[in-house]
């Protein structure tokens, strides 16, 4: 451990030894633990034995000077906050602007007032010692925050998995595909990173919340009353009117807006929310519920929409038996630029083969 304040040790560097005798009677009669030595390269072998609190030195040394010297000091991890104060015969302006800008926290000129001497070393020694413990501060409080943080998380992803289990809950098929959509959304998320055209809106928290909230795409046909489910679902969209095909999609908006309301922080449930809603709108303008076009459809509700057809077109026993693999994908390719975002579709099939079925 390190020595209390009260005893800070302090290490003395100068290769006069008349000089090196009076700094270190003084450091030692103020009540410091003084740790004299004559070079840098003694210097160094002294601070690998024991961190000083504080390094007192000479900047005139041979083979490596002060300047030199401290310049590698505060080029370490381990030194660099050490103070460092300078007591030379060098006397310019100068030569105290240089000392100062290589890291030096004073500079006091030789012959040196012992009284001065041990007011400045008290002065950065409690500067120091504030700086380290408000470092110490800062490091618990990070901890604190950062565990805070991983908590809400997992309190957030919690909700989310709930939320899946009562989606899919008694319907084992369903629950597969809602899977296989979170799974590939994060795929294509993560391949659609590396594109320039999405590289600043797809973040790392993007990608991650978007495995937990494509999942919930269709949980409005928890509450609808048509017997439509998932696996059925295997038609391109088309602008139809049908309420029964679209209740689900008001059915889910609403049900994800009120657990929205109680969990705001929740960026899970606030993007489950625009996929639930707009993932049934067309890149043209043809679909619902309000007919958004093009990048005004949520991206992530963009990404689960061409998913979302992939995956179900590779899970339905009929479309599997009537069409082979490359006429489901022509199928997908077709509605780029009508149904689905033409760019996100150029990156769906360069990485087709990584998706899940």
């Amino acid at each position: 451990m390190k020595p209390s304040f009260s005893q800070a040790n302090i290490l003395i560097v100068d290769d006069v030894n008349f000089n090196l005798v009076m700094l270190t009677d003084t450091i030692h009669n103020a009540g410091y633990i003084a740790r004299p030595v004559s070079s840098a390269r003694q210097a160094v072998n002294a601070i690998e034995t024991l961190i000083p609190d504080l390094i007192v030195m000479d900047i005139a040394m041979p083979e490596i000077d002060g300047y030199v010297f401290c310049s590698m000091l505060k080029k370490s991890a381990v030194t660099r906050d050490i103070p460092v104060i300078f007591v030379s015969g060098l006397e310019t302006p100068q030569d105290r602007i240089k000392g100062l800008k290589v890291g030096a926290v004073d500079f006091i000129t030789k012959p040196f007032d012992p009284q001065e001497l041990i007011l400045r070393i008290d002065h950065h020694l409690k500067a120091y010692k504030i700086q380290q413990e408000l470092e110490l501060y800062n490091k618990k409080l990070n901890k604190i925050i950062n565990e805070q943080i991983r908590k809400l998380f997992d309190e957030q992803k919690n909700t989310m998995n709930a939320l899946i289990k009562l989606a899919s809950k008694g319907h084992e098929h369903t629950s597969r595909i809602m899977e296989l959509i979170g799974k590939n959304s994060r795929i294509l998320a993560l391949s659609l990173q590396l594109s320039p055209k999405f590289r600043d809106q797809i973040t790392n928290s993007f990608i991650e919340a978007i495995e937990l909230a494509a999942p919930l795409y269709d949980i409005g046909k928890v509450l609808s009353n048509h017997n439509m489910f998932l696996n059925s679902e295997t038609q391109i969209p088309s602008n139809t009117d049908g309420t029964e095909i679209k209740e689900h999609v008001k059915f889910g908006t609403e049900l994800l807006e009120e657990i929205h309301k109680l969990n705001e922080s929740n960026e899970f449930i606030r993007m489950s929310l625009e996929i639930a809603k707009y993932h049934h709108e067309n890149w043209d303008g043809s679909g619902y519920p309000i007919g958004l076009t093009g990048s005004n459809i949520p991206l992530s509700a963009r990404i689960v929409a061409v998913v979302h057809m992939y995956t179900t077109l590779n899970r339905d026993r009929a479309m599997l038996m009537s069409c082979t693999r490359d006429e489901r994908l022509k199928m997908i390719n077709q509605g780029a630029g009508t149904f689905y975002d033409p760019d996100i579709v150029e990156v769906f099939h360069k990485i087709h083969n990584q998706l899940l079925i």
